[in-house]
């Protein structure tokens, strides 16, 4: 079936909820850990507090993917139904988060946030690909992009601006995490409505439907394709596995401790210590935005690159400039210069978001694109979890519990993903992708 052609502004609108869910996963990277030491915890239970992210995405996706693929209701659609309970869990954990009181009741609704974190974008980008043809399919992904860079971005300028305006706690917390949760939870839904508003989905053929009705809809058939897939996954796609195993554990660490790195060197100050911390975190949200307009300015950039020295070469280099910020950023002490070594993570961030995606596509069996993104998924989740069952023990026995050396040692993670790029034997998909793309 031709699918008709949609105007700018509409792809724009149906990308639109995006930018919530964004908003959303832009909060839980730079403030949801400031909350937990605000609420007491140690430096070493951090990761196990962020179990929810890893699990959630490894169980949740392929669930929620596969049944979305099996859906069909006259009225409310196949893909929105989903997004739509993902944007009202998230709304939901975003409006009670700032009422948390103890550390299990802020680990609880980290749960429920991720979890519609997952809901929502698992069927989202299977939303742009059933209305978009191949031609319109790269402005729509690009649209994806555009809305996550700018929906982190202000998430992260909200922890910077708001508490220069708003002073004060409430309960345990400062009282300008209220209302950056709050225009979180408003954002989230609001954005989804929209989009769901302005972008009707396109009916399933009658042939569809007859398979979608004898189509047995139950929770172990995705697990079953994944299994399958995994067996007979391509070698690059392994060679690729080495590379999130230490890309994905650098980043998490990052995340985990980069206000207190900064409150420690900027600051030379300790959760405890909680004017001078919030400042601290205030300002990790200033630079974590800052890094992602640098991802947003290189990345078109970096799809030149890759057609001209191929995506392993550009992912090197990527991985290279982002390891050597965070070997630097621990022992920053003007405040200024952070800026300029979180540069480097913004590019490479810029990487990891695309270039990995060019050099296994070519190898990826056309009939199984669905299964093999979703496994390109627990790779990224798997290390994550690794992380927070792990690093605890590693900084507390290795690191002296300390924050800056975790960021260091992010650091020396990310040059090992470097050199673990460099073993990726693959080029033919470089090519193909950046033809395609620098063509539409």
């Amino acid at each position: 079936m031709q699918k008709p052609k949609l105007s700018f502004l509409q792809i724009i609108n149906m990308n639109v909820g995006f930018f919530g869910i964004q908003y959303s996963f832009g909060l839980q990277q730079s403030a949801v850990n400031p909350i937990y030491d605000f609420l007491g915890a140690k430096p070493d239970e951090i990761p196990w507090l962020n179990l929810a992210g890893p699990m959630t995405g490894l169980l949740v996706q392929p669930i929620i993917g596969a049944l979305s693929d099996k859906t069909w209701h006259p009225r409310f659609g196949r893909r929105k139904p989903y997004f739509f309970i993902g944007a009202i869990l998230c709304s939901l954990a975003l409006f009670l988060f700032p009422f948390s009181s103890e550390l299990w009741m802020a680990a609880g609704l980290l749960w429920i946030l991720d979890a519609g974190n997952n809901t929502a974008m698992e069927p989202y980008r299977a939303f742009i690909a059933d209305k978009l043809d191949s031609e319109q399919q790269p402005t729509g992904f690009l649209a994806q992009s555009f809305f996550t860079g700018l929906g982190q971005t202000l998430a992260n300028f909200s922890l910077f601006l708001f508490p220069m305006v708003i002073v004060g706690y409430t309960g345990k917390l400062p009282t300008w995490v209220f209302a950056s949760f709050m225009l979180g939870s408003v954002c989230s839904i609001a954005t989804v409505w929209w989009s769901m508003k302005t972008t009707p989905e396109i009916p399933p053929t009658e042939e569809e439907i007859r398979e979608i009705r004898l189509q047995k809809l139950n929770l172990l058939s995705p697990f079953t394709d994944v299994f399958s897939a995994i067996k007979d996954m391509p070698r690059v796609m392994w060679q690729l596995a080495l590379v999130y195993l230490f890309q994905w554990y650098a980043l998490f660490c990052y995340w985990q401790n980069s206000s207190k790195s900064i409150a420690q060197s900027v600051f030379n100050a300790t959760p405890e210590n909680k004017d001078l911390y919030g400042q601290a975190v205030a300002l990790a949200g200033s630079v974590n935005g800052w890094y992602n307009i640098i991802t947003f300015v290189s990345a078109f950039a970096l799809v030149g690159f890759a057609k001209k020295y191929s995506a392993k070469w550009v992912h090197f280099m990527c991985l290279v400039i982002a390891g050597l910020g965070f070997i630097w950023f621990p022992f920053i002490e003007n405040k200024w210069l952070l800026y300029v070594a979180i540069s480097g993570f913004g590019i490479g961030w810029a990487s990891m978001m695309g270039v990995p995606y060019l050099l296994v596509v070519g190898s990826i069996p056309k009939e199984r694109y669905g299964v093999y993104m979703g496994i390109i998924n627990m790779l990224i989740v798997l290390p994550m979890l690794l992380q927070t069952v792990t690093f605890g023990y590693i900084l507390r026995t290795f690191l002296n519990n300390d924050s800056g050396n975790a960021i260091l040692f992010a650091g020396v993670l990310l040059l090992i993903a470097a050199l673990a790029t460099l073993r990726i034997q693959n080029t033919k998909s470089t090519t193909a992708f950046s033809a395609s793309s620098i063509g539409h």
